[in-house]
């Protein structure tokens, strides 16, 4: 298998683990809040928390490697992102990928001061749902859309 293939599929799932989690979280477990006591709902989060913590890491460091090693295969049209439309798109992907791991650090970050508060988590959620969906359709885009 050539090693741009095994990044392409290390890729992949790394990102449907990452943007699984993510909508889950979204579309589903946002939702239940209203049907479960609090304090069980409380129990439940701190559950997917800490399993969350534990491989969110490893996922986001096979999703950005394998992200930046296929990167490398473009560089000549990251070099001129106005050159194409493929080259516009993969730029702006990229763009909203790097404002992906901003959210992931800035969550981090106040996780640890003790600030990621509901509202606060819901935000922080709901923009990286909104950033994945544009790299999702971004990265079908890429291959299917051009001018």
């Amino acid at each position: 298998m050539r090693p741009y293939a095994i990044l392409l599929l290390l890729h992949l799932f790394a990102a449907l683990l990452f943007v699984g989690t993510v909508f889950f979280e979204v579309l589903i477990l946002d939702k239940v809040r209203r049907h479960v006591p609090k304090n069980a709902m409380h129990l439940v989060e701190a559950g997917i928390g800490r399993r969350a913590r534990r491989i969110m890491p490893w996922v986001l460091l096979v999703l950005y490697g394998s992200g930046i090693g296929m990167a490398w295969q473009y560089r000549a049209a990251l070099a001129q992102p106005f050159s194409s439309g493929f080259a516009l798109m993969l730029t702006l992907k990229i763009a909203l990928a790097l404002g992906v791991a901003g959210h992931f650090a800035t969550a981090m970050w106040l996780q640890r001061r003790g600030r990621l508060l509901g509202s606060v988590s819901r935000r922080l959620h709901l923009s990286l749902f909104w950033h994945m969906v544009g790299i999702v359709l971004l990265a079908k885009g890429m291959f299917h859309l051009g001018w």
